[in-house]
């Protein structure tokens, strides 16, 4: 069939929007506070949401999640939302770490190729969702338009290994789940909480596509937030236990030691810190454990010597 075959060619040169989680700045040199330029583009594409299904997805830089923003407290942050001429809606941003005008929301309301800039200093440091503040909110969330910023305490974060960044998020579309070709949202699953699948890094399977990559006895720390809009999360790594957890992305007060999971609400993120002592496999799941079943998965992997002390097969030796 004609059609057939063009929904084929099309889930054929549909594009990976999933965000590979090693894909982030490193930590900030140390310095005086700055001024700092940040360019966001909204854009609209098609993705692959699973195998079989292309999603039309809204984005910040072509990606889900959006860039990761790294700023230090102090600093003048320089904000440039550019639209992209073929998008179909006004985009937004909403920074959380940022004071007043809803982030900036209310100052980028940024027309098709049409570009928004506003200013804001960055007072408080933590770990902060960003995302469209455009109405629907809820909408633009769930079409992926969000991401994270982190903005330094003055010396910066303890020094690690290997740093990773992803986001929990819900897809509702306007076929269910395990539908194949080409879909777009659903408003009313969106308002009704309804998700046809929840996702690391906006698709089905792509932390598994795209895993995390250790060594034994390298320090990792692991950028998580939950975009919600409607559930909360429950991060867990099998077989691993977060050694640090820096709850609601708060770096002013000492963090928790010692738990097997970070619990996120909707529009929150932390970090956990730990170090593998064991090579092999870590899954990645929200602790509820049914969304497993609508799409949630990735992996840790962990490369080097085992050690039977640690764990191993049979009897005590």
């Amino acid at each position: 069939m004609p059609g057939q075959a063009s929904e084929a060619e099309s889930l054929a040169t549909a594009s990976d929007i999933s965000r590979d989680p090693s894909d982030l700045p490193g930590p900030l040199p140390r310095r005086a506070p700055t001024l700092v330029r940040i360019d966001l583009q909204a854009r609209e594409v098609d993705g692959k949401l699973t195998d079989g299904a292309i999603f039309r997805y809204w984005t910040f830089d072509g990606k889900v999640p959006g860039p990761f923003l790294r700023v230090r407290i102090g600093d003048t942050v320089e904000v440039h939302l550019r639209n992209d001429p073929g998008s179909r809606m006004v985009h937004s941003v909403d920074l959380h770490a940022a004071w007043g005008y809803s982030g900036g929301a209310t100052l980028t309301q940024a027309v098709p190729g049409a570009e928004k800039v506003f200013t804001f200093r960055a007072l408080n440091p933590g770990l902060y969702l960003y995302h469209c503040g455009t109405p629907v909110i809820s909408q633009h969330i769930a079409n992926g338009m969000y991401g994270l910023i982190l903005v330094e305490p003055p010396g910066g974060l303890p020094k690690v290994d290997r740093e990773f960044y992803f986001m929990q998020g819900e897809i509702y579309t306007s076929g269910s789940s395990g539908s194949s070709g080409s879909l777009v949202s659903d408003l009313s699953k969106i308002l009704q909480a309804q998700p046809d699948y929840f996702v690391f890094n906006g698709s089905v399977g792509s932390l598994l596509r795209h895993p995390l990559r250790a060594r034994v006895d390298q320090k990792v720390r692991i950028y998580f937030g939950n975009a919600g809009p409607n559930f909360s999360s429950n991060l867990h790594a099998l077989g691993a236990i977060f050694e640090r957890i820096y709850e609601d992305g708060s770096v002013a007060t000492p963090p928790m030691e010692n738990s097997c999971s970070i619990f996120v609400p909707a529009g929150g993120a932390g970090f956990v810190e730990f170090t593998p002592k064991v090579p092999g496999k870590y899954p990645l799941v929200d602790h509820f454990f049914a969304r497993q079943e609508k799409g949630l998965g990735g992996e840790l992997l962990v490369t080097g010597p085992l050690d039977p002390s640690i764990i191993h097969e049979g009897k005590a030796r």
